[in-house]
């Protein structure tokens, strides 16, 4: 993969309102994803963080402008290319997605069974060596309702990982969880993205705790991107929006530091 895992060149995205004008949440908008690194995307409700997530995985197309992932412009991507591209990409949803009628082994096993040719064999042996690596070994047979809420995010983590992804997406990964569950979940994000070697997108309210993993901050606000090398460097725009963002989201004073490992 290049260094530069995905990067939004000018890209505008706009939604008609009732009365017929259009309301602008991406105004042509740039930045860049940096390969093997995570990136937190934060900003209030309403501002396009999934929108952008949704326009990465080409659920949605941009008005304008151009979005690269992995050197290829997928700007009106369809079909098979389509198909390829998502291959390429793990989602980790707010509620992990899991289908109820199934056991966290078939949730787990669900990608490889549609979109490899591995036997059964071979599946069951990955997808017990997930379970393992994500500490879920023994309740393979266990229906999602027989979760916790931290189980339930592994294993849907573990589904997202069967294909190998380049690119993880978080889309409000801890939300309902327990301040306990959620340092052990970014713990595991962090364990994990050493391990595999994915880039780290996160969609995240839990601010400013999901700057212990970022190396990169995205901040949206009215349309405008603000992108930070480190969430320190947030603290010090002189931009009022982002002043703002920080009194009312980290204190006067953060420091970020590594998640325990």
């Amino acid at each position: 993969m290049s260094e530069n895992a995905i990067v939004f060149k000018d890209v505008l995205k706009s939604f008609e309102k009732e009365d017929g004008s259009r309301q602008i949440v991406l105004d042509r908008v740039n930045f860049v994803i940096p390969a093997g690194k995570t990136t937190v995307v934060a900003g209030g409700s309403g501002q396009g963080k999934s929108v952008t997530l949704k326009l990465i995985l080409a659920l949605m197309q941009a008005d304008s402008g151009s979005i690269i992932v992995g050197g290829k412009d997928i700007t009106g991507i369809r079909g098979g290319r389509l198909k390829k591209l998502r291959t390429r990409f793990g989602v980790l949803f707010q509620g992990a997605a899991l289908f109820d009628s199934m056991t966290v082994f078939d949730n787990v096993a669900l990608p490889l069974r549609e979109r490899t040719k591995k036997t059964e064999i071979e599946i069951k042996k990955q997808v017990l060596e997930s379970l393992d690596q994500l500490e879920l070994l023994g309740h393979e047979n266990k229906f999602p309702a027989q979760l916790s809420g931290g189980m339930k995010k592994r294993a849907g983590l573990a589904r997202a990982l069967q294909l190998q992804p380049e690119i993880m997406l978080f889309d409000e990964p801890t939300t309902g969880l327990d301040p306990v569950m959620t340092q052990e979940i970014y713990q595991l994000f962090a364990r994990t993205q050493k391990l595999v070697g994915y880039t780290s997108i996160i969609v995240s309210h839990d601010i400013p705790k999901i700057f212990n993993l970022a190396d990169q901050v995205i901040v949206l606000n009215n349309g405008v991107m603000d992108v930070f090398p480190s969430p320190e460097e947030i603290q010090w725009s002189q931009k009022t929006h982002i002043k703002n963002f920080v009194q009312t989201t980290m204190g006067e004073i953060y420091q970020s530091h590594l998640v325990e490992k």
